[in-house]
C-alpha cells in the first residue's frame, strides 16, 4: 500500500490487536479517516508522487539481471527496515503532496498533524454501526 506520513503517524492508535499482532480494520481506520478534498492539481501531485514511489520501490524489488537468490532477499520488509535515503525522499514528496491537499504547511510536527486530523474526524458525520439505521 502506498502511504503518506499523515495516514500512519501513529499506526498503533487505530490498530486492532489480534493473535499475530496488530492489524488495520476498515471500521477503525478507513471508514473514519478524514480524507482531504484535493483540487485536480493537488490530486495529480499526489498521484505523481505515489507513482514515483511505486516506480522506485519496484525498481529496487525487481532489478533486471539479479540472480533469483538475490531477488528473494528483496522484500518490502527488508527495504523498509533499511530505509535508504531515496525511499525517505520519495515518501517526503508524497507527504508534502498530501499535506498540501489539506491546505496545511508541509513542516507540521506529527503532533499537530494528529490534532488536525482528529479535529477533522470529529467534524464528520458519524459512520453508522452495523445493525443501526
Amino acid at each position: 500500500m502506498v502511504r503518506a506520513r499523515i495516514g500512519v503517524s501513529d499506526p498503533h492508535a487505530q490498530l486492532r490487536e489480534v493473535e499475530s499482532g496488530f492489524r488495520y480494520t476498515p471500521t477503525t481506520c478507513f471508514e473514519t479517516f478524514p480524507f482531504p478534498h484535493p483540487t485536480a492539481e493537488q490530486r495529480e501531485a499526489i498521484a505523481a508522487a505515489a507513482r514515483e514511489l511505486v516506480r522506485l520501490r519496484d525498481g529496487w524489488l525487481n532489478p533486471p539481471g539479479l540472480a533469483p537468490e538475490e531477488l528473494s532477499k528483496r522484500t518490502l520488509t527488508n527495504l523498509y527496515n533499511t530505509r535508504p535515503a531515496w525511499l525517505e525522499h520519495a515518501h517526503a514528496a508524497l507527504d508534502r503532496a498530501v499535506v498540501a491537499a489539506y491546505g496545511w504547511p508541509a513542516d507540521l510536527p506529527v503532533e499537530d498533524l494528529l490534532a488536525r486530523l482528529l479535529a477533522l474526524n470529529l467534524e464528520r458525520d458519524p459512520v453508522p454501526q452495523k445493525g443501526t439505521p
